[in-house]
């Protein structure tokens, strides 16, 4: 109180208390995850679709395996880089995957194994010693040629809902495999341009309003209705 008889109403506080743990900025701020609100849900009519829904792989590729000749730039790629044309495969499916790295790892597994059964063909003949270490580098390449790339392939499939063409996405690989990444990379391609094209939509402008002056409404609203000779007075309704 002012005369300092009374009992003070506050509480003061003092260095010597407790220190309260200090609080980043932000650190209250942060999303809660609740995992009943992550469900899959359809992309037409939006309602949740169960955890075990596939979609129907019933989608026709756009180009055939044998349709290389239709880019020459990937037929080039694919025939003599067929790693840098896997990569480029992958990062569009993977936005977090650049495509240096499939590319190094089809090169060392792929061209890596060919390379060691050339070379040992090569440098010191096909004999019974040598021909098991061929035998092994080829189907090395044949194996990961068949599981690696066609894990990717079938991701592309998935993502667009596309059959099987002309079999099983691995076993595509094993057998056509430089005709398969051709076809991957015109499908990436095409269903790229695709989503590129955005609908355009016109909206026209609303018409001009006028309005009139103040001056002009006062003097309408001032002035007393018009009589005919009957007596009748004439008078006009107008909308708000």
């Amino acid at each position: 109180m002012a005369d300092g008889t009374g009992h003070s109403r506050y509480v003061k506080l003092t260095k010597d208390q407790a220190p309260v743990d200090d609080i980043k900025p932000g650190e209250l701020n942060q999303p809660i995850e609740v995992p009943q609100l992550n469900v899959h849900r359809c992309n037409e009519c939006g309602q949740p679709l169960p955890e075990s829904y596939q979609p129907p792989a019933d989608e026709p590729w756009t180009t055939g395996i044998f349709g290389c000749a239709e880019d020459r730039e990937s037929c080039l790629s694919g025939l003599f880089c067929p790693c840098v044309l896997f990569g480029h495969n992958v990062e569009s499916l993977r936005d977090d995957i650049p495509w240096t790295r499939p590319c190094i790892c089809h090169a060392i597994f792929i061209e890596g194994g060919m390379a060691l059964a050339a070379g040992t063909a090569i440098f010191y003949g096909v004999d019974p010693k040598t021909s098991f270490l061929i035998c092994e580098g080829l189907l090395f390449s044949w194996w990961m040629c068949g599981v690696y790339t066609g894990l990717v392939r079938q991701s592309l499939q998935k993502k667009y809902h596309l059959k099987n063409s002309p079999c099983d996405p691995c076993l595509t690989h094993c057998c056509l495999h430089w005709c398969a990444l051709c076809q991957e990379h015109r499908e990436r391609k095409g269903r790229l341009s695709d989503n590129a094209v955005m609908p355009m939509t016109v909206v026209n402008p609303p018409p001009v309003q006028q309005m009139k002056p103040a001056d002009d409404n006062d003097q309408d609203s001032a002035a007393p209705p018009s009589a005919d000779n009957n007596g009748h007075t004439n008078m006009e309704m107008q909308a708000l």
